[in-house]
């Protein structure tokens, strides 16, 4: 009878403490000073209306590209990920999810925004960067970044675990760079953009350039710039509408003016077919070649033109959120997403 007794209350004691820990852990978070905007970020974050589940197999995730904040320092007029919050999760959770992508078949991580610098001086992203290469052992991390707020002291203490940081770059004419939105203050993008490049050489990071081709844009000849830059991939983008994002009633940004069509594109990239770095990216294989990851670590499903998330992999796992991402594994290779991503691969000469 004691035993029965006994057990019914370990059962009932169980369940309080199930119950208790969920509400435990959203209180807690809610209360550290990173989450500056949503307190109980996994019961308030919002869900998409419909999340249909696919029969196929999950996806792995080789490569990630993990946003963690949303903020920035400047604005892009074209921007389709924009500070609509400003929740970071707590370092030791970030490092939790990472953990369970790399069990789930990373290799490769990439940390970007919003500014993936504005957080703590780059401290945060530093340590993850740090984690993911010393931890985690990824054969790749990388790091996409405007480059205003990066200063040599972060190479000094981070460069050895960062394999490339790719740093945007649209024009290399700063008046082109001011209509974008590319700046902030007096600081000029193209110089600090190859202090930059030196500092990479110093510390052996790779060297990459993101480019978004727009109407201010294309028709620019960057082929001299590029060349004597010499980075190791020139990742060129066609001006992207995301609903919600930089398109719509409740978007941040109106990009319906940078907008070109698939012709002036075309055209842009043939004034640099002898480019030897340039890795062009058409609408089509950017829109769901990608795996992202938001602020709250739920992969986004971009298939309707706008970012629909699924639920925090920190919440169901890997495998059950990223059912819901929409990636498209077959563009992904395609576009050559799988590329010597590793420096130690690379044979650069520093």
């Amino acid at each position: 009878m004691q035993l029965a007794l006994l057990a019914r209350l370990l059962s009932v004691g169980r369940a309080v403490l199930a119950a208790l820990r969920g509400r435990l852990g959203a209180l807690c978070w809610s209360l550290a000073p990173l989450s500056l905007s949503l307190p109980g970020w996994r019961d308030s974050a919002p869900r998409p209306q419909r999340e249909q589940e696919w029969d196929d197999a999950a996806p792995k995730p080789t490569s990630v590209n993990y946003h963690f904040t949303r903020q920035c320092n400047y604005k892009c007029g074209f921007c389709f990920h924009t500070a609509k919050t400003s929740f970071v999760l707590p370092l030791e959770e970030a490092k939790r999810g990472l953990a369970m992508l790399k069990e789930g078949g990373m290799e490769k991580i990439n940390f970007s925004g919003g500014e993936p610098f504005i957080h703590d001086r780059g401290e945060f992203v530093g340590k993850l960067v740090q984690f993911c290469k010393q931890e985690l052992k990824l054969p790749s991390v990388s790091i996409v970044s405007n480059g205003s707020l990066i200063r040599k002291q972060w190479f000094e203490k981070y460069g050895e675990y960062l394999d490339i940081l790719a740093i945007s770059c649209d024009s290399f004419d700063e008046d082109v760079n001011v209509l974008i939105g590319r700046r902030q203050g007096k600081k000029n993008h193209v110089e600090n953009l190859h202090k930059l490049r030196q500092w990479c050489r110093e510390y052996a990071v790779a060297f990459k350039i993101n480019s978004v081709i727009n109407r201010f844009n294309v028709e620019e000849d960057m082929n001299e710039q590029i060349k004597a830059l010499n980075p190791v991939r020139w990742k060129v983008f066609q001006c992207l509408l995301i609903e919600g994002e930089n398109s719509g009633e409740d978007a941040l940004r109106e990009a319906e003016k940078f907008v070109i069509s698939d012709e002036d594109f075309d055209r842009f990239l043939d004034r640099h077919k002898d480019v030897s770095c340039l890795v062009p990216e058409s609408n089509q294989k950017m829109r769901d070649s990608y795996l992202i990851l938001d602020e709250y670590m739920r992969f986004l499903n971009c298939t309707k033109g706008r970012k629909e998330p699924s639920k925090s992999i920190l919440d169901v796992g890997v495998e059950a959120a990223i059912k819901f991402s929409g990636f498209d594994e077959k563009m992904f290779l395609k576009r050559g997403g799988k590329y010597v991503w590793s420096k130690a691969d690379m044979k650069l000469d520093w």
